[in-house]
């Protein structure tokens, strides 16, 4: 085991680095402001939080719920700004953002930034990261990842009161102007289930709700939830759930949905109507954190689909990149696939690599998934081993037919199984519907134009599309012979980082924030995992240690590929009259493309956490 690195030292306010933050600049314009396009100056006198995401980022989704806390306690003092800087193609798409920030409840202004120009200006590497900038418009901190509310949240009360000492905090309203509200009898659907009646069940996301419809996918039967956001328990017009998706059957004809927002699994009785909780905590489950046990007792994260294959309940955990199992017979679960590693590793289950599993459709003989961020199709075989059928990593995608090992995808988002032993595949973000047969290996397009579609079921003949861009259900003919599309391949249009070949010297900057320390109790604090595409371009460096720096070492005849850089780090707060202190995980990925050449830099900082030097 190698030796923990030493714990850093906090910087003490005063030595705060005085960096002018550049201005906000992004092509796609202000939302969320009423039309008004807004200037850094326009931000003086209050804390200002840029928070840079991307709405595929499930770990961007997790920060935008981590900041509601801090945006509400603070609200005339600190205003927060999304920026967003797009991943995927799609996402460049200004309706597709404007279709976001409603999705997922943005309550704040957000600048669309499609070409990352205010991206590089901050010089920003990952998704999210939270940049925090004080009342006289200086940079004072930059957070790569989630899990650093409580550092913002005691920065913030430091700002606010060295600022109102010196006269330059200025209270009031923000520039927040929530949009018009739109009459539809669904918004943004996640995923929808064929009930025994013949109705259809669709998760009304972006309401909070349940809706069971009439065979026709229009004529509203019934709504199962209050339509606030929250967990609570109880009949139909009590129930609370936060951005609810995925659905499935149990034997016993009740339904379990993944609340995703809420970290937790309910089970609805369509004839009762009520709603229990049935596994997750509330809580987001974390680095550390239990991976099996009672249901009730074991944090979740971010549960994005279900399905019953055999004899459980399968999850799609989006949130750590894993799949879980609930047992209702026991009333427990455990992790059942995926390392929480970010990436396409196929092999045994406890060994294989998932990047934000979001769709899951089971057969006797497989279950397959929706693996979105790497724009993958894959399943799981009976004897637990994982296997790839579309897709090759987080950073290629497209809209392209053919062989397997040829075609594209472009952010799916779910599967369904087919009576042939086929599957159609939700193709997202190239608004398409997909097809692959693993008798052919063979991928073909069914249908285009479709706005966002993230989960389809069967009913009869036809197949049922739900357009959650378009808040509806479609209904389709599933054609004997599938459309022809122009080939189009990606790759992420993020700018490479230029480096030299042989050593690199890779340092991930955490510095535990003002009041923690770094929690050794239990053996180092840190952990560092390194790796690449190709594997080629590291010849020495890659795996797992508890240092946060590290030196690598490049292949000179490979001249560009992607560094893969996960890094943890716990830290506690630092009170010795506290005899249990909390604890706090701050953890990112890191996919950093680079070129290599020579001239390049030997040195490449990654910041966790920290005060710009």
């Amino acid at each position: 085991m190698n030796d923990a690195a030493p714990a850093p030292t906090p910087a003490p306010a005063h030595r705060r680095a005085r960096v002018r933050a550049p201005e906000l600049i992004g092509k796609g314009g202000w939302l969320n402001t009423g039309g008004k396009d807004l200037k850094l100056a326009d931000f003086r006198g209050r804390i200002l939080i840029l928070d840079f995401w991307t709405f595929c980022c499930i770990n961007c989704l997790h920060v935008l719920d981590e900041l509601r806390e801090l945006e509400e306690k603070h609200r005339d003092t600190v205003v927060i700004v999304g920026v967003h800087s797009p991943k995927f193609v799609h996402e460049a798409d200004h309706q597709a953002v404007v279709d976001a920030v409603e999705r997922y409840g943005v309550e704040h202004p957000v600048l669309d930034d499609p070409e990352l120009t205010t991206w590089k200006q901050y010089a920003v590497r990952a998704w999210p990261t939270l940049v925090v900038i004080d009342p006289e418009g200086y940079v004072v901190a930059q957070h790569a990842g989630e899990g650093h509310a409580h550092a913002l949240a005691e920065l913030v009360a430091e700002l606010e009161a060295e600022h109102e000492a010196k006269g330059t905090l200025r209270r009031g309203d923000g520039p927040y102007v929530p949009p018009e509200p739109v009459a539809t009898h669904l918004r943004f659907p996640g995923k929808a289930l064929v009930l025994e009646s013949g109705h259809l069940l669709v998760s009304d996301t972006t309401r909070h709700q349940l809706v069971e419809l009439q065979p026709d996918g229009e004529t509203v039967v019934r709504r199962i939830g209050s339509g606030e956001r929250g967990l609570a328990d109880g009949p139909a017009d009590q129930a609370r759930f936060s951005e609810p998706q995925g659905l499935c059957a149990l034997p016993d004809g009740r339904v379990v949905v993944a609340d995703t927002v809420s970290h937790a699994l309910r089970v609805w009785d369509p004839a009762t109507g009520e709603t229990a909780t049935v596994a997750g905590t509330g809580a987001q489950w974390m680095q550390g954190s239990p991976t099996r046990g009672q249901a009730r007792e074991v944090a979740l994260s971010s549960p994005w689909d279900v399905a019953w294959w055999q004899g459980k309940v399968w999850i799609a955990m989006a949130g750590v990149h894993q799949l879980w199992t609930y047992d209702p017979e026991t009333g427990t679960v455990e992790a059942a696939a995926g390392t929480t590693n970010e990436g396409l590793v196929d092999g045994p289950a406890a060994e294989a690599w998932f990047a934000q599993p979001s769709g899951l459709a089971a057969t006797p003989d497989r279950l397959w998934v929706a693996d979105s961020e790497t724009s993958a199709l894959r399943w799981v075989d009976p004897d637990g081993t994982v296997r790839t059928a579309v897709g090759t990593g987080l950073f290629d995608f497209g809209h392209r037919d053919g062989a397997a090992d040829q075609a594209l995808l472009q952010h799916p988002l779910g599967v369904t199984a087919l009576p042939d032993g086929s599957v159609a595949v939700c193709d997202t973000y190239n608004h398409a519907l997909r097809r692959f047969d693993p008798a052919s290996g063979e991928v073909t397009t069914v249908a285009t134009d479709l706005r966002e579609p993230s989960d389809a079921v069967l009913v009869g003949e036809d197949i049922v599309v739900v357009e959650s861009a378009r808040h509806r259900l479609t209904r389709l003919r599933l054609p004997e012979e599938a459309l022809k599309v122009e080939a189009v391949a990606h790759r992420t249009r993020r700018e490479a980082t230029t480096v030299a070949p042989g050593t690199l010297s890779l340092e991930v900057v955490f510095r535990a924030p003002a009041g923690q320390k770094l929690d050794e109790r239990y053996g180092p604090s840190t952990r560092l995992l390194v790796s690449s595409t190709p594997p080629e371009l590291l010849t020495a460096g890659a795996g797992t240690g508890t240092d946060l720096s590290r030196e690598l070492m490049l292949n000179p005849e490979v001249t560009e590929g992607v560094l893969h850089v996960s890094a943890m780090a716990a830290s506690c707060d630092d009170d010795p009259d506290n005899e249990y202190p909390a604890c706090h995980v701050h953890q990112q990925d890191w996919g950093v493309p680079v070129k290599v050449e020579a001239g390049g830099a030997a040195r490449l900082p990654l910041i966790l956490a920290g005060l710009d030097a």
